[in-house]
């Protein structure tokens, strides 16, 4: 009797200690990628919202997977960054030099929001980043201009980065999606880029690959391009977290294409990355699954989305006098 109450007790401390464990391994991730405010009301209200997607949509899957999303974005800021004159854009007007973690909380608080947010909150989000991108111009080193709300430049920006989340999630996820899903995936997220302003978007995995081809051409690695990458390798605010993301770095090279390997002067033999680069961030990517959900925002959302929307109490259609 005596032993099973001692059993019980060392399962209870165990228990207790993965719960705290858990607690603050997805303290320290919110903080790192989404800052120290969650703003859950963009994502727990109005009771019956699917927000832009909903909760069945591939989007919502893809995009709920921790590991693939942070390892997919940092390979879609290096991919991203193979365009001259979207880098020139970041050069000039970002404060990714001074402020990298501001930088990551902006990009993934746009993602997070456009996602799972609520009709309005994704539609705030959209329109803050339409209202800045006017005043973002300038001239590229090379001598040609650049807007930031220059179609063209928005559907770079847009494919490199579902390419590398969905490739990401088809990496790290235990269940990846199939190729109709896929198709479904970059259809959906198309939504986002051209409300942004984005033409020509890619909308299936043919015409995303077509694209990727067609742009080659554009791409080459520029000095700012290179600083990104050095940043990423030295990134984070403790020694653990600059190891962790410079594992979660390694990762995501292998998901570039090898051309873009090349141009960012990144030899790492196929084997180290087969070998070493992959199983560890996949398993990092299980842990940080474990510890990531039930996220907070990912419960908040899921809630709204699935809550019976509130009874019409005005007498009468909305919009009537």
């Amino acid at each position: 009797m005596a032993t099973q109450r001692t059993g019980a007790v060392a399962a209870a401390d165990g228990a207790g200690l993965l719960a705290k464990l858990r607690a603050r391994l997805l303290a320290e991730i919110n903080a790192t990628v989404h800052g120290p405010d969650l703003h859950l009301e963009r994502y727990d209200r109005p009771a019956g919202d699917p927000g832009l997607f909903g909760p069945d949509s591939v989007v919502w899957r893809v995009h709920g997977h921790p590991a693939g999303m942070l390892v997919g974005g940092f390979a879609a800021l290096l991919l991203q960054s193979l365009h001259p004159l979207a880098m020139a854009a970041v050069d000039a007007h970002s404060d990714f030099r001074a402020d990298p973690t501001g930088r990551l909380n902006r990009t993934a608080r746009f993602v997070t929001t456009t996602t799972l947010g609520s009709t309005a909150a994704a539609d705030a989000a959209i329109e803050a980043v339409r209202r800045i991108h006017p005043h973002i111009h300038g001239t590229a080193p090379d001598g040609r201009p650049y807007r930031a709300d220059d179609p063209a430049l928005l559907t770079w920006v847009h494919t490199a980065e579902v390419y590398c989340f969905l490739t990401g999630y088809q990496t790290l996820a235990t269940t990846p999606v199939t190729a109709a899903e896929a198709d479904d995936y970059y259809a959906q997220a198309a939504l986002v880029a051209e409300r942004l302003g984005a033409a020509g978007v890619p909308r299936s995995r043919a015409e995303v690959a077509a694209y990727l081809a067609r742009t080659r051409p554009e791409l080459r690695v520029t000095p700012p391009a290179l600083e990104v990458l050095r940043l990423l390798r030295g990134f984070g605010r403790s020694r653990r977290e600059r190891t962790a993301v410079r594992l979660l770095t390694n990762a995501s090279l292998g998901l570039l294409p090898d051309w873009a390997r090349d141009e960012l002067g990144v030899h790492r033999p196929g084997v180290v990355r087969t070998a070493w680069d992959l199983p560890v961030a996949r398993t990092g990517g299980r842990i940080m699954v474990w510890a990531c959900g039930p996220s907070p925002i990912r419960a908040a959302a899921q809630a709204r989305a699935t809550a019976a929307a509130a009874p019409d109490t005005t007498g009468g259609p909305r919009g009537t006098a």
